[in-house]
């Protein structure tokens, strides 16, 4: 499936899905992926090359051979929507919505770039230098992040941000931050990951301790659940992080480092076999 930020009409996802399938197999056809929509071949390829829309009557199969679910599928109908609306301010509402939904742009980090997870401080670094606005001083950043730093650590951070282009200097002398949101994912990068998370973790028990009430939040919950409703726990905490990414994104004038760590894990042996 192509990600949320390359589609703005919803006929892309059929598209997509019928090129996809005519990759894998080339006797698949207009007649056959219309077949499982209740369309005639002709219809169907009209619709991918938009010049019509999809009947209200094949939405829902539509949604379904996409594989669409949660916030994909309710992406996909403001998308319908957004076509067959003709009023300006009524578009307009449900580009917004659209926007919502989006997802937040990320940069996939590479095995060779794993050196920013080594160390907890590495991202605080690069995150210290929003707030100042790109103001770099090593012996204020080693003294401002908690637990605090070396200045010789605070250097090392930023030779190794410069060092992978996440950060470059701006003609004032100024560092400038070159994505602003980074993921990680495939196996070769799981222990890169957990020993950035253990960190991270350690540094949630440390603030504790540290800041008040009125400086943090810490919020802890004992629960006994099921496989679904772990499931969708799990999704809501994949929405909730999504969120604040989004809302980060328009905060234009940061003027300090938090670090967000979400845990849901269990404490007990779960039965597998009854």
């Amino acid at each position: 499936m192509v990600n949320f930020l390359d589609i703005t009409d919803y006929r892309d996802f059929l598209k997509n899905y019928y090129e996809k399938r005519k990759e894998k197999m080339p006797l698949y056809s207009y007649r056959m992926m219309g077949s499982k929509l209740g369309l005639d071949a002709s219809y169907l390829y009209r619709v991918l090359q938009k010049k019509q829309h999809l009947p209200d009557h094949a939405l829902d199969s539509a949604k379904e051979i996409l594989e669409l679910t949660g916030r994909a599928a309710e992406y996909f109908d403001v998308l319908v929507s957004c076509s067959q609306v003709k009023n300006h301010e009524q578009k307009s509402a449900f580009i917004e919505k659209a926007i919502v939904l989006r997802d937040v742009e990320r940069k996939q980090i590479q095995k060779s770039e794993l050196r920013f997870l080594s160390e907890w401080w590495i991202p605080a670094v690069r995150a210290y230098l929003e707030v100042t606005g790109g103001i770099c001083n090593p012996k204020q950043i080693a003294k401002e992040l908690f637990p605090p730093i070396t200045e010789e650590q605070a250097h090392e951070a930023l030779d190794i941000l410069t060092e992978l282009g996440y950060i470059s200097k701006s003609s004032s002398g100024r560092m400038k931050i070159i994505e602003s949101h980074l993921t990680v994912s495939g196996p070769e990068k799981a222990k890169s990951v957990r020993g950035f998370q253990k960190q991270v973790l350690n540094l949630a028990a440390n603030a504790l301790d540290k800041y008040t009430a009125k400086e943090r939040v810490v919020s802890t919950l004992t629960i006994a659940i099921d496989s679904s409703c772990f499931e969708d726990i799990s999704e809501m905490l994949q929405e909730f992080r999504r969120l604040i990414q989004k809302r980060v994104e328009e905060s234009s004038s940061p003027d300090r480092v938090m670090q967000l760590s979400m845990a849901f894990f269990p404490i007990t042996n779960r039965e597998t076999d009854k």
